[in-house]
Parts: structure tokens; sequence; C-alpha cells
């Protein structure tokens, strides 16, 4: 079977960041599916202002046939956080969740992406395990799965840290997202990834790469300046190999995010995401 890619929602958005405030897409959603199929992918993310947006607009189900249409297979949305919030305690974000499992309900995502908070790492886990099981159980219901994205700067902070609590939660639909960017600027070892993922963890991977040195705080480094696989320091070919030593066999994403990337002419910038990192998936 040939490599089954799948473009982020970030690899797809154009000229727009998660900096924005709403970070809609200025690329119309049928050119934006259209160009996503057309330069090679089998699926792509929606994040939740994209999401919000189209829900108010066009609505969910025209959404649903615009990417059936398309022959698209895979879809993925984003982004939970502070999902342990109760409803009555401010900071919650209850409305957010709603929005991600109405959308779930019409567009049958493969997962719903979550992270956590920015911040310092959490020193336990144990806060969040009963939350982190009620939001599986919910998701369940609507017949998809939770995966967690660990992220250096950030609450849940490394791959080892986000597999523990998906160990404790002990949900089947509850997975981990492994973000290259995330596993090499956060310093972990492959060893490390080996010793907490299983195959069964991983719901899916992104690649990317970057510089040898950071700029600025590690979101500006991860918004701003991530590059395409191969054109960085990232060692990628230990990365795949150690995620198919550990037996994952799922689909591959690429999550660019740069100023120069945003630049780029839309199918131009998809076509090269996509070639770059199929000589890794493929290689």
């Amino acid at each position: 079977m040939s490599t089954r890619m799948i473009a982020t929602c970030w690899t797809t958005a154009g000229d727009t960041s998660p900096m924005e405030l709403p970070a809609i897409s200025p690329i119309p959603i049928g050119e934006r599916v259209g160009a996503v199929v057309e330069t090679g992918w089998v699926g792509m993310g929606l994040a939740q202002d994209d999401l919000r947006h189209l829900r108010d607009t066009i609505g969910f189900t025209a959404l649903r046939g615009i990417i059936a249409d398309a022959g698209m297979t895979y879809t993925e949305i984003e982004l939970l956080e502070h999902w342990w919030i109760p409803r009555h305690e401010e900071g919650h974000s209850y409305g957010t969740r709603e929005l991600l499992f109405d959308a779930a309900d019409a567009l049958a995502p493969t997962h719903i992406k979550i992270g956590s908070r920015p911040g310092e790492a959490l020193t336990s886990l144990a806060p969040l395990v009963d939350p982190l099981r009620r939001l599986a159980d919910e998701a369940a219901e609507h017949g998809t799965k939770i995966a967690i994205e660990p992220m250096p700067f950030s609450a849940i902070s490394t791959i080892p840290m986000g597999a523990e609590l998906v160990r404790q939660a002990g949900r089947p639909n509850l997975g981990v997202i492994v973000d290259a960017w995330h596993v090499f600027r956060a310093g972990t070892t492959f060893d490390e990834l080996r010793s907490s993922l299983t195959a069964e963890m991983i719901i899916g991977v992104e690649l990317n790469d970057a510089d040898p040195t950071v700029i600025g705080s590690l979101f500006e480094d991860t918004v701003l300046r991530r590059r395409y696989p191969g054109d960085g320091c990232f060692d990628l070919t230990g990365l795949v190999s150690t995620l198919r030593e550990i037996g994952y066999d799922g689909t591959w994403g690429v999550e660019m995010l740069s100023e120069d990337y945003r630049r780029l002419p839309y199918r131009e910038a998809l076509s090269e995401a996509y070639r770059s990192a199929t000589a890794f998936v493929d290689g």
C-alpha cells in the first residue's frame, strides 16, 4: 500500500498561524480541500477557528460533502486545551469541546487532537487522569479518538509524559501524537520513545524540521521557523525508524509552520511539504 500522508491544519491553512486570533484560513474551503487532494495527500486537518467559521457559514453537512466529493479519506480536527477545567470554573473550554464533538458527528474524523496549557510542565499527572477518562468516554460516544499532543512549552511537555497519562487513563480510544518538532526540541531520545510508547498508543505522527538554534521563545520558534523535512537538524530517519521499530504502521502527517512557508504559492508549498516528507517515509 502506498504511503498515506496527512496535511495537518497548519500545513493547509495558508497565510495564518496560531499567533492570530481568530486563526481562520484565507483559502476557501473548496479550494483548500481540492489542492490537498491534487498534491497527493489522503487527508487533512482543520482547527477550531476554521471549524467555527465553517459551521457558521456553510455548515458541517456541506463541509462533509466537500470532503467526500474530493475523495479525501482522513480528517483530523483540533485543538482542545484546558479540558480538565470544570464547566463552572473560569478558563474552561467547553465551547471548543462542544464544537469539536459537533464536528466529529458530521465529519467522522480519525481523532480529535488535544493539548494542555502553555507554561511550566506539571509535576503530577494525577489531577488530569479522571478528566481525561471522561473526555475519552465522551469522544467514544461520538465515534472518535482523543490524541494528546505533548509540547515542550506546555503542561504536558514530552512524549513520555503524554504516554504515561494515556497509560494511567486506560481508555482504548486514547493515544498520543508524535510531532518531530516537539520530540527534538524537548530533548526526548529514541530510547525514551521506545520505553514509553506502544504501537497502539501512537494515533498519528507529524514530520517537520528546524534549525539547530532556537530563536526567541519555543512557541515563537515552532510557529515562525519550522523547516521542511530534511532542511534542518532533526534526525528524521532515526525517528521514522524508531517508530516503525515500535510497530507504528499508520498514517504520516506533516505540520509546517513558518513565515517562509506561509509566503509561498499555496500548491507549491503543499507539494514540497509532501515531497520532502515522503522522502523519509518511503526512503
